[in-house]
């Protein structure tokens, strides 16, 4: 009896699905799913190679830095422990490769690493690793038998610890982004940020500016800064390098005679090869020079070199790498901060939006503003977009 009565139920509701709508059933069913579902809590994570642009990326986006230890053990090992619950999230790790005063360049990477190992073991729904200085990038090939390539190695130790994204900035080379494979790589640009920088301090007087290319590899850099700034020149120097940072001759394609000049890199490191170029430009009749690069390294002497610089009147920099000390070395390090241009990224990102916008215009003023408060410029001058 029992059974009859089963294979009855069964058979009406059977009936009753046959005679619903289809729509409706999609409504029911969307709805139930609808209940389970949440969407992802954005989430920041931070080692200890830019702690204060991390927090200022943050504070940006509105939420609260993830509790994190990232220490040292006794011996030199990283001692990492994630003190937030992330199961579920959008987790963006930001962390520069890159030394500071409280962690040198190798840990920083390894930093990196294992906090993204420790985010995957936590159980996060997505983990981008957001590395505005990208390390090891200058070895992006084989340049002489038994030497590494360093840049590809990074990338697959990234791809190891099974990194979902990975968003960086000015890369010293852009074919590093296939070294990635599989894994999207988002490489933004600092060319905007600089040329609000010069537009708000020189208004249309940069349209005369003579805009530097330091090598055959910035070609493009300058070529964007010139169009963004309408300059009207676009000049190459041209330089023979007989070992890693030593350059032996150096010639200009184009004319300085009586312009003012702005030289635009990705990083610089010692700043031999600048300074080279600065007095080259001097020297071939340019009046005021400046120069900018998305990552400064400075390493020594290079801030002492850009003190005796007299030709130099600004080095222009972002914040991807901490310069703080820097800036206490020689007061001709301006600083824009990255973190406008980071945030705006991140938001598309965990929103799946466009981040087209990011390749096409600059955000708005608002990194302009911080530098202008770092470089004392009248806050008059600029002109908001």
């Amino acid at each position: 009896m029992d059974d009859r009565n089963a294979v009855s139920n069964q058979a009406e509701e059977l009936g009753t699905m046959m005679s619903t709508p289809p729509s409706k059933l999609i409504s029911v069913a969307s709805g139930a799913a609808a209940s389970l579902e949440r969407p992802y809590r954005l989430k920041c994570v931070t080692g200890n190679s830019n702690r204060p642009l991390a927090e200022a990326v943050a504070k940006k986006l509105g939420v609260e830095m993830c509790p994190a230890r990232v220490g040292q053990f006794a011996n030199g090992e990283i001692d990492i422990k994630i003190l937030g619950n992330v199961r579920g999230d959008d987790v963006f790790v930001l962390q520069p490769t890159c030394a500071s005063s409280t962690t040198d360049l190798n840990t920083s990477v390894m930093e990196l690493l294992l906090l993204i190992h420790t985010l995957r073991l936590a159980s996060a729904k997505r983990i981008t690793a957001v590395v505005p200085h990208f390390a090891y990038a200058r070895q992006d090939r084989k340049t002489e038998a038994r030497v590494p390539i360093s840049a590809s190695a990074v990338a697959q130790l990234l791809m190891a610890m099974s990194v979902d994204r990975v968003v960086t900035v000015d890369l010293h080379c852009g074919q590093i982004q296939g070294f990635f494979h599989n894994t999207p790589v988002d490489n933004l640009y600092g060319y905007f940020l600089f040329s609000e920088y010069f537009k708000m301090k020189h208004g249309d007087d940069t349209k005369e500016f003579a805009i530097v290319a330091p090598d055959a590899g910035a070609v493009e850099k300058a070529r964007n800064l010139a169009d963004k700034l309408s300059a009207s020149h676009v000049v190459t120097i041209l330089k023979r390098r007989v070992e890693k940072n030593k350059v032996d001759s150096m010639q200009i394609v184009g004319d300085v005679q009586g312009r003012a000049c702005i030289i635009v890199d990705d990083m610089i490191d010692t700043a031999g090869t600048m300074v080279k170029g600065v007095n080259l430009l001097r020297d071939s009749g340019a009046t005021d020079i400046y120069a900018c690069c998305t990552h400064g390294i400075f390493s020594d002497p290079a801030c002492e070199r850009l003190n005796n610089c007299d030709a130099l009147k600004e080095m222009v920099v972002t914040d991807s790498i901490p310069q703080e000390l820097n800036q206490a070395k020689s007061s001709k390090i301006k600083v824009i901060s990255l973190a406008p241009l980071l945030a705006k990224a991140i938001r598309s990102v965990h929103e799946e939006t466009s981040l087209s916008s990011l390749f096409h215009r600059t955000v708005p003023s608002t990194p302009v503003v911080e530098a202008v408060r770092s470089t004392g410029i009248d806050s008059s001058l600029m002109t908001l977009s």
